[in-house]
């Protein structure tokens, strides 16, 4: 199966910190609302993404730590990522739903690992609910928040 372009795009720009914040950049211009936390890809690969969000005042709830909702952005862009270098060109997804747990306050900035089994992308034609497990740590490691994010995945018509 031919490579997803955003994988290709990541294999050219993940070099360096500049080439990785270039293509975070891109994903705040693909999905403008991530860039409300400020995402930055670290790694990716199909089946996994890992991305960071610093705490900085536009993150912050009303006790000083990273909001819920912000920490909801993070798991969602990670998803994003982890489906756009993951699901082929031959095939499409959209986010179904999303259920989170929040486990602790969040007191740093975060870490999301977002992680699955690829597919076997051939198999998928009707379609298929695909649920992306995202954990988000604190800057200790401790997990915070603890999302599973169902995305349907079909072939394109």
């Amino acid at each position: 199966m031919t490579e997803p372009r955003a994988l290709a795009l990541w294999n050219k720009l993940n070099k360096n910190a500049v080439g990785r914040l270039a293509f975070s950049a891109g994903v705040w211009a693909k999905a403008p609302y991530f860039a409300t936390v400020v995402p930055v890809v670290r790694s990716a690969e199909p089946g996994r993404v890992v991305m960071s969000a610093p705490k900085w005042p536009g993150v912050h709830n009303h006790i000083g730590t990273f909001h819920a909702i912000a920490a909801c952005n993070l798991a969602e862009a990670a998803m994003g990522v982890l489906m756009e270098v993951t699901v082929p060109p031959t095939h499409q997804w959209i986010p179904k739903g999303m259920s989170v747990e929040y486990l602790r306050k969040a007191p740093s900035g975060l870490t999301a690992t977002a992680q699955i089994e690829v597919p076997d992308f051939a198999a998928i034609v009707e379609g298929l609910d695909v649920v992306v497990p995202v954990s988000l740590t604190d800057k200790d490691g401790n997990e915070v928040v603890r999302a599973d994010i169902t995305t349907w995945v079909r072939a394109r018509s």
